[in-house]
């Protein structure tokens, strides 16, 4: 009686159109008065328990932040530039540069949103002037923009973490071989399409501007060494990892860059000027511009957006967590769990059924909440099944991935509807093709394990020796 209560008033309020996380918290809530002891006020205090009591949800505002100050900023743009002249001279290089350097933000950023938003917003108009048909980049980018949740470090990883208490550090691990994987799947596929329809090719830069290209980009790029390093290194928490990230990148984006607050286009270095003469200058003008960069409004409106963004996503995984914790009260994922092994579905079955499961889910729900809801329940039954928990979850990453090109609610749709002005359903016929790869793709990754699980136990293999 319970669980039917629950799941049929939660499913209720989602279609009236309620927002997953007031539909979510009311479910459990009602669910909660109705059938159980608790009071009002000890609701009110699972709801803050459930934020507080998992370090690990600490680093989702502070890589949102960081993400805000590098799409802000001007790290997509060198990104980019560094993409076209390391690939951008091959038979589809300029879409094979953009799946590059959706690659490159998505290991600074975490967002698959931020990446199609920050990238596209700049290749897709620059492809099509390149003589690329306009469907053709609007797919590449929308889908290359998904591996923004899965190469690490990972917003979805991270609340799949906090969901499940496994290890964010190996989830970001066994995220890395798949996201590059998934890179140079669409890469190939590009150059294959590009040589039968015998699309252009950008002219050889020359060495000096690779060199140059790579040094414009390494403010960025040394983000994803300090992050990943650090992490790997045991070093720093993806926690602290993330709190370093949102450091660094405001003064990438600040003082480095210089794309925004008080030093906003005033270079490094003035014609004729000496290199004493520019390091005392820029040394005066950083320690003037730190204090009053604070106060900048560019600065501010930055800040503003992260905490808008992260607020709405810690909202709705405080309501998923007091949902999942309804489910663990009444024992709904260990009797689900008892009742499938009992039935003695294979591993293999068992994962179709997930992935069948996901897929649904994804077209209507958001990933993090579709996470917090479902892994509570696949997970015992994976265990039980001898499924690697950490495989379960970049097979779940992955069904996210694809849940974001699928309407109504694919987010990537929209932000490239949104870039190219045209309509959502030319946006999904132009997704569609590269999708089929997304699809192929996930059968891989969940019938061969050792793709996500090679680094991680690699790694506590080198642990183990020290």
């Amino acid at each position: 009686m319970t669980t039917t209560v629950l799941f049929v008033l939660l499913f209720a309020c989602l279609l009236i159109g309620m927002p997953i996380a007031l539909a979510l918290g009311f479910s459990s809530i009602v669910t909660i008065l109705l059938f159980s002891s608790d009071s009002l006020a000890s609701i009110a205090l699972k709801l803050f328990e459930t934020l507080s009591a998992h370090y690990t949800l600490l680093a989702i505002p502070f890589f949102i932040l960081s993400s805000q100050f590098l799409s802000t900023g001007g790290v997509a743009k060198r990104m980019i530039r560094f993409a076209v002249a390391a690939v951008g001279h091959i038979r589809g290089g300029l879409a094979m540069a953009s799946v590059l350097a959706c690659m490159l933000f998505a290991a600074v950023s975490g967002s698959s949103p931020a990446t199609v938003a920050a990238i596209g917003s700049i290749v897709i108009a620059g492809m099509v002037k390149s003589g690329y048909p306009k469907t053709f980049a609007a797919g590449v980018i929308t889908n290359a923009g998904t591996l923004g949740i899965l190469i690490p470090p990972s917003i979805v990883m991270l609340v799949y973490a906090a969901a499940t208490e496994v290890s964010a550090a190996r989830m970001f691990m066994a995220g890395f071989i798949p996201g590059i994987m998934m890179g140079l799947i669409l890469m190939i596929a590009i150059y294959i399409v590009a040589r039968i329809k015998q699309m252009p090719a950008q002219p050889w830069p020359g060495l000096r501007e690779a060199l140059s290209a790579g040094f414009s980009a390494s403010g960025g790029l040394l983000l994803i060494i300090i992050v990943l390093g650090s992490i790997y290194g045991g070093i720093a928490s993806p926690t602290e990892a993330a709190a370093v990230s949102a450091v660094y990148a405001y003064l990438v984006a600040v003082i480095g860059y210089r794309d925004m607050g008080p030093l906003k286009g005033i270079p490094w270095r003035q014609p004729g000027e000496g290199a004493g003469a520019m390091l005392w200058r820029n040394s005066y003008q950083v320690v003037l511009a730190l204090p009053r960069s604070l106060r900048h409004p560019e600065v501010r409106k930055v800040v503003m957006d992260g905490a808008r963004v992260s607020l709405m996503l810690l909202f709705i995984i405080a309501n998923a967590m007091l949902f999942a914790h309804v489910l663990t009260t009444e024992r709904i994922p260990h009797e689900i769990a008892e009742t499938i092994v009992a039935w003695g579905l294979a591993p293999w079955v068992f994962l179709i059924v997930v992935n069948i499961l996901l897929l649904i889910a994804g077209n209507f729900m958001e990933p993090s909440a579709i996470l917090l809801i479902m892994a509570p329940i696949l997970f015992p039954i994976a265990t039980q099944l001898g499924i690697d928990p950490i495989h379960l979850g970049i097979i779940m990453v992955v069904n996210m991935e694809i849940g974001m090109l699928t309407p109504p609610v694919g987010l990537n749709l929209f932000v490239t509807a949104g870039i190219t002005g045209e309509s959502i359903g030319w946006v999904i016929r132009a997704v569609l093709p590269w999708m089929l790869l997304l699809l192929g793709f996930l059968m891989l990754i969940t019938y061969i394990p050792q793709i996500s699980l090679f680094l991680p136990e690699y790694l506590d293999q080198l642990q183990g020796y020290r």
